[in-house]
């Protein structure tokens, strides 16, 4: 019973880091953190949901007291998940340039399929940049996805049960280091230690990596046997361009046509890295309190000089300001009389008048090619039918998104359109909003149309969405009301955004959204006012799509043949099964009462205008609860703008010249 004592004396969820040294013994110091789960059970450790974030596929068994990925369900094909610990580890100094030592080990079990024996794919221990990631289903592991770029620094140690081929896999029963990789940097058997993973035992890993030397040490054995003599891998190995300073640490797998469950049983994790102190400078705070009191005595000392000097001197001064303030007078008299007679002072004052801070201006075509290397291809974040948006640098070394507006999109309209449009890009250039994307300025020149935006570095809504990653509800339920806010507040000012979709929403360094790629109608104009109208409940019915495709995960568009989504969520409704829209990939860690409440107002969005659709005031008032939704009807009602599957948009907007 000794050694289960001690690990439960040793179960500290990351609280303050136990830091070694002092100030006395340098300017460098060791930071320990430690994390230990015994076993995953929810009656010894209540509060394990606290300290691990599951994403996809991934869930606690109440039964087994561990972690398992995929979710056991009836159908285990090609799912992915993660289980990560919910704080992060500092596991590189920046200032000295080293990665963090850091040793764990786990007990795992692969558990087939009684309907398909031959296994799945693998488990990896991943150290991963941020908590909301899932990676692909099938060989990916769940490791990486179609949104994870050069730029996401990853690293896994894989034990793989199916050989992929085109992966360089040396067998189906092998470890693997990936460095940013789906492509295992080394690869060896793990029969060469007498391990053969599917035998449905319950396995250990050891993984211990040295920082300041770059060197891991890899073992692998069943977990009865204890601590193996030999590894299955040691050697140099430099993790330091794969990491940023914090890092996420965990687990993921996945299955494809073939089919097991991953279960973690046990887990510990010790990190050991560098951090700097500041050593006090001979500048101390008893210092401080001298000078200070220096400085009250020298300006005393003034003060009593000055009361010492003679009365000549303070003449002297007197009368050579006023003679200053004579002539200056002089001066602003017969400088603003001239400026009068020649150019009028109204117009000097004008141009005076320093433009308030953040405010939209127009940028020339040079500063425009400047910033974009010329409109490079190498620039282009993403085109449309009607424009191409490069990523630029400004001068000032400000990022910002640059959208060009093509020639064609004018052939139709003429300079009548090119007008209007410049008009409602200086209107969109007027307001500011945290949860809308602001307009810097534009360019007008040589029959050239570009907006330049804030360049937003997480990207698109959409590529969260349906691009392989998971976002978890929490901050699926606050894009739904970031969003909401935004196109509430461009409505209280009369205008409409007429591109209301998961591409046109941002998502900002803190996962906030922000509402961009505007297509905004000045109603200011008589003859845009009925259309202005039209087009913010066309707002309004499309916010409600893209709240079910928050909830679904899918896409509003459909394959030839198959139900939309609108479709679908009011068919589940009809049928009294809304929960089976709820994205099953985010497991159980969300709230479906929440997700309901969601689903039900985008629903109540495609209402016909006169027969229940509210306004996106009243939006923002149900999804904070601050007013009860109302009850739905039974049956969908014949929308007042039909929703084509084909375009994915609300009709409303075949009025409008900028869609």
């Amino acid at each position: 019973m000794l050694p289960l004592l001690v690990v439960l004396v040793l179960v500290t969820f990351p609280g303050d880091p136990v830091v070694s040294g002092g100030a006395q013994s340098g300017p460098t110091v060791n930071v320990t953190k430690r994390i230990s789960f015994p076993d995953f059970s929810t009656r010894n450790n209540p509060r394990i949901f606290q300290h691990l974030t599951l994403l996809g596929s991934a869930t606690v068994s109440s039964h087994g007291s561990c972690l398992q990925i995929p979710k056991p369900s009836s159908d285990l094909k090609h799912l992915a998940g993660r289980a990560i610990h919910s704080a992060p580890f500092r596991l590189y100094d920046p200032s000295s340039r080293t990665p963090a030592s850091f040793h764990t080990t786990f007990s795992f079990q692969f558990q087939s399929s009684p309907t398909i024996p031959q296994g799945g794919h693998g488990l990896t221990f991943i150290i991963v940049p941020d908590e909301f990631t899932v990676g692909r289903a099938g060989p990916w592991l769940g490791m990486l996805n179609d949104v994870c770029d050069d730029a996401y620094r990853s690293v896994a140690v894989e034990f793989d049960t199916r050989m992929n081929p085109e992966f360089g896999d040396p067998s189906d029963n092998h470890v693997g280091i990936n460095l940013g990789s789906i492509v295992s940097a080394t690869a060896v058997n793990a029969s060469e230690v007498g391990v053969f993973l599917r035998d449905g035992s319950v396995h250990r890993a050891w993984i211990s990596y040295d920082g300041p030397r770059r060197f891991i040490d890899i073992r692998l054995g069943l977990d009865r046997n204890g601590y193996p003599s030999k590894p299955v891998y040691a050697g140099s190995l430099d993790l330091s361009p794969y990491l940023n300073e914090y890092m996420f640490v965990g687990f993921s797998a996945s299955t494809g046509n073939h089919t097991q469950i991953h279960n973690v049983m046990s887990w510990n994790f010790t990190s050991n890295s560098q951090a700097s102190l500041r050593i006090p400078s001979s500048e101390t705070c008893e210092n401080k309190l001298l000078l200070q009191q220096r400085s009250r005595n020298a300006v005393f000392d003034e003060e009593e000089k000055s009361h010492e000097r003679t009365p000549t001197s303070f003449l002297i001064f007197l009368a050579v300001l006023i003679l200053m303030v004579s002539v200056l007078t002089n001066l602003y008299f017969a400088g603003g009389k001239k400026t009068g007679d020649e150019s009028g002072g109204k117009k000097s004052e004008k141009k005076q008048r320093l433009a308030p801070p953040n405010k939209a201006r127009r940028f020339s075509l040079t500063e425009i090619s400047s910033a974009t290397r010329n409109f490079s291809q190498a620039q282009i974040l993403g085109s449309d039918s009607r424009s191409v948006t490069h990523k630029a640098i400004l001068l000032r070394g400000c990022g910002v998104a640059v959208k060009r507006y093509c020639d064609k999109f004018f052939e139709s309209g003429g300079s009548d359109r090119r007008r209007r449009l410049h008009r409602e890009i200086k209107a969109a250039g007027k307001i500011r909003h945290p949860n809308l994307v602001p307009v810097r300025g534009w360019c007008f020149d040589e029959k050239e149309t570009i907006v330049v935006y804030d360049y937003i570095p997480n990207g698109s809504l959409d590529r969260w969405l349906f691009g392989g990653g998971v976002l978890p509800w929490t901050r699926r339920l606050k894009v739904a009301k970031d969003v909401a806010d935004a196109l509430s507040f461009v409505h209280s000012k009369q205008l409409a955004h007429k591109n209301v979709k998961a591409s046109s929403v941002f998502l900002d360094v803190s996962f906030r959204a922000v509402v961009g790629d505007f297509g905004y109608v000045l109603s200011g104009v008589e003859s845009t006012r009925f259309e202005s109208a039209v087009s913010q409940t066309a707002d309004v019915f499309e916010f409600g799509v893209l709240a079910l495709e928050i909830v679904s995960g899918r896409p509003r568009k459909s394959d030839p043949g198959e139900m939309d989504l609108l479709g679908l969520a009011w068919a589940l409704h009809e049928e009294g099964e809304k929960e089976k829209l709820v994205d099953r990939r985010m497991g159980f860690v969300v709230n479906r009462e929440q997700a309901v409440r969601v689903m039900d107002v985008g629903l109540l969005c495609t209402l016909n205008e006169n027969k229940g659709r509210p306004s996106m005031k009243e939006v923002v008032e149900f999804l904070n609860g601050d007013k009860p939704v109302p009850e739905l009807p039974p049956v969908r009602p014949p929308s007042l703008f039909p929703y084509s599957s084909t375009t994915g948009l609300c009709t409303a907007h075949a009025c409008s010249p900028f869609k």
